[in-house]
């Protein structure tokens, strides 16, 4: 009976090559530099979040304080400024069109469930930036804060729900931290006086009408976080920047165009003229004041939507909670206001759930790695 011929079987040493001429060094330090190069994009992300969020905050609350009055233009200015991102996204788009091969073969969604998408997001983006506008202009400073930070916690249960969010120790103790951090600045004795940011006296009606406007808006912003993350992955179904920036710029376009329609609808257009001639500073801070805060909240919409795109919503939101107790700090450069302990002790607390997030990312990508060299270990090349 003639025997079967004999295989020869050999494991690949480090200094080896595979038939596809690829060895395990040469492997190892390409899954290194993807680690690397990750991490450094998510770092880049959060400082757009961190500067973007609290730059733009600052601006909107002088804009209402030296008089301006204009709700739905506070609105447009927060989703206007998409066009500075256009010349970037176009180089960007080029670079790694050629660079890109193999890939995800899947195909794209249609057009038209593309468009439902963008244009869904925008309507919602554009009710997002009126509530809160709504909200920075009838509240004090700390109240909105504190509401704002409720974001967290209807993020965190939409993620739950819609994206399967794990909730480790490590995570939970994040949360927690952020969210105190945040309810400690409506403690904050600074604040026990302190008129809203709009002109005329506060009166318990523009209080409730602030407070149930930034609620909303925070429940609205929280659900379009989670959304984002379920979007990119189920329905998309792309890792790539072009994808990520598409979202970014054709939602602000719709929203743009929904501020804009209720600019005009609600008549305050009608305003802006004597509002720039009154404002306390000058017509050329006046213009610049709306310009650098189209520009900072670009910054921040491109690092929370690359920070959803890299992480997860949660981790996103987490990052914007962490920057909401730099708003009142950079209020004592900024506006003189007083530095208190209460601030100290909400931008610790905010400091230490950030880190506790980026140590269970930590863990996860070393567990990543563990689990990925195991394979390496027990799966060895042949070759014949």
């Amino acid at each position: 009976m003639e025997q079967p011929p004999e295989i020869q079987v050999k494991v690949l040493g480090d200094d080896e090559e595979s038939p596809a001429g690829i060895n395990s060094v040469t492997m190892i330090k390409q899954s290194s530099r993807k680690v690397y190069w990750r991490w450094l994009k998510i770092a880049l992300y959060t400082l757009s979040v961190l500067l973007g969020q609290s730059a733009a905050l600052l601006l909107g609350r002088l804009y209402f304080l030296k008089g301006g009055n204009s709700k739905w233009l506070s609105s447009v200015v927060q989703v206007i400024g998409f066009p500075i991102l256009i010349p970037f996204y176009l180089l960007t788009t080029t670079t790694t069109t050629t660079a890109a091969g193999g890939g995800n073969n899947q195909p794209l969604p249609s057009p038209y469930t593309l468009g439902a998408i963008y244009a869904s997001r925008g309507l919602l983006v554009g009710i997002c930036t009126f509530l809160f506008s709504v909200g920075l202009q009838y509240l004090p400073v700390s109240t909105y804060t504190l509401l704002c930070a409720s974001v967290l916690a209807f993020n965190s249960f939409f993620s739950y729900f819609i994206n399967g969010q794990k909730f480790t120790p490590f995570i939970v103790n994040s949360l927690v931290l952020l969210t105190i951090s945040s309810v400690l600045l409506v403690f904050n004795n600074d604040d026990d006086n302190e008129e809203s940011a709009s002109s005329s006296a506060p009166n318990r009606g523009n209080y409730v009408v602030g407070f149930l406007c930034t609620l909303a808006g925070s429940a609205l912003f929280g659900l379009l976080l989670s959304a984002t993350q379920f979007v990119f992955v189920k329905v998309i179904k792309r890792q790539t920047f072009k994808h990520m920036m598409d979202m970014v710029i054709y939602e602000n376009v719709v929203a743009c165009g929904v501020t804009v329609v209720g600019l005009f609808a609600s008549g305050e257009w009608k305003e802006l003229g004597r509002e720039m001639d009154g404002y306390e500073l000058g017509t050329a801070s006046y213009l610049m004041t709306l310009i650098w805060v189209a520009v900072f909240w670009q910054m921040y919409a491109l690092g929370a939507m690359g920070l959803i795109f890299e992480v997860s919503a949660l981790f996103s939101n987490s990052i914007s909670v962490v920057g909401l107790p730099i708003v009142p700090v950079a209020a004592v450069f900024c506006f003189r206001d007083r530095m208190s302990g209460v601030k100290g002790v909400s931008m610790a607390l905010a400091i230490w759930g950030f880190v506790s997030y980026m140590y269970q990312c930590y863990l996860d990508d070393r567990n990543s790695k563990v689990v990925t060299k195991s394979i390496d270990e027990t799966s060895p090349r042949m070759s014949s």
